[in-house]
């Protein structure tokens, strides 16, 4: 609550009063605010019939401030420049765009979130809110119903899926293809039953992500039919609800799983994980970003899309 409770002069005839004092000159201070001399010393003269004291001693050829405005300068320059500093950042937060982001868990926490910085690097001026959700995987419940992140109501949406790409109203770009391939711990590759062949397999624990349906995704028997492998049950092992979990336990060296071959680049560049077979079970369906019709136009959209797509391309050409 402000302490003030008196009626405050005119902000021209402080503007004004600030300048000649600065200048101790009405010409100088007319000719910074654009005005005529006269008319700089018609706003001092009412602040000085508002404050009812002398704000100059008006020599013949210079200004002094009065013990009165030497005093009260400081505080009016600290005013002043106190509007002029929420005026700018008003006008700053009238320049941010805004973007509301949905994708699927496992693709912003292992492919979206470790390239993010290149994106808000580019684009200092998007304030970006990205939200995680099961509701991107297609089979879920009212998916297209899912609120936006919070604090980003207003914002425009684009959503990452994972699904068939038949969106009715929506603009569809293909992000990448599911192609799962098996990934395991390094220390998997040696020992007494070292993974050498698929069939190797049946000394090994098979992990299970368990997040996305059957049908959705390929599972171990898919993957080992494609493999031509006999004989494993590949409904054992341990099974994750979440992928992440399933990956964290691959790096564990508890056994092997399936994976997107995309989401999993980092931890084989990196040696963490390796590909024991280079083998890809597919599915039909896709990573797609999935923008609405009215929203293409949006500059932050645009944005977001231009570089989402260049980044899923330099990832495909890198991967082949």
């Amino acid at each position: 609550m402000s302490r003030y409770t008196g009626r405050l002069p005119p902000l021209n005839s402080l503007r004004a009063f600030e300048a000649a004092a600065r200048h101790l000159s009405f010409k100088k201070a007319a000719r910074e605010l654009h005005v005529t001399a006269g008319a700089v010393s018609h706003q001092v003269k009412l602040l000085e019939d508002h404050l009812g004291v002398p704000l100059f001693r008006r020599l013949t050829r210079a200004l002094e401030l009065t013990a009165e405005a030497q005093s009260m300068l400081p505080k009016i320059r600290e005013g002043l420049d106190s509007l002029a500093e929420a005026v700018e950042r008003l006008r700053a937060r009238d320049e941010v765009l805004a973007l509301a982001v949905l994708a699927p868990p496992n693709f912003s926490a292992r492919w979206l979130v470790p390239r993010l910085s290149r994106f808000t690097s580019a684009h200092p001026n998007l304030e970006l809110h990205l939200a995680s959700r099961p509701a991107m995987i297609d089979g879920r419940d009212n998916a297209f119903s899912e609120p936006p992140p919070e604090g980003a109501e207003d914002a425009p949406l684009v959503m990452v899926r994972f699904g068939n790409g038949h969106y009715p109203g929506m603009v569809v770009d293909e992000v990448f293809s599911a192609r799962y391939v098996p990934v395991c711990s390094p220390r998997l590759l040696e020992g007494k039953h070292a993974l050498k062949t698929p069939a190797d397999l049946k000394y090994h624990t098979l992990l299970h992500d368990d997040t996305v349906e059957p049908g959705i995704r390929p599972t171990w028997a898919d993957w080992l039919e494609k493999a031509g492998v006999e004989g494993i049950d590949a409904t054992r092992g341990t099974h994750f609800s979440d992928a992440s979990l399933a990956i964290e336990a691959a790096l564990e060296g508890m056994g092997v799983v399936l994976m997107l071959r995309p989401l999993v680049t980092s931890e084989i560049e990196a040696g963490r994980l390796v590909l024991p077979f280079d083998i890809a079970a597919e599915t039909p369906f896709s990573f797609y970003l999935v923008t609405p019709e009215a929203a293409l136009s949006n500059a932050s959209v645009a944005a977001f899309r231009e570089w989402l797509l260049a980044e899923s391309t330099a990832d495909r050409t890198g991967s082949d």
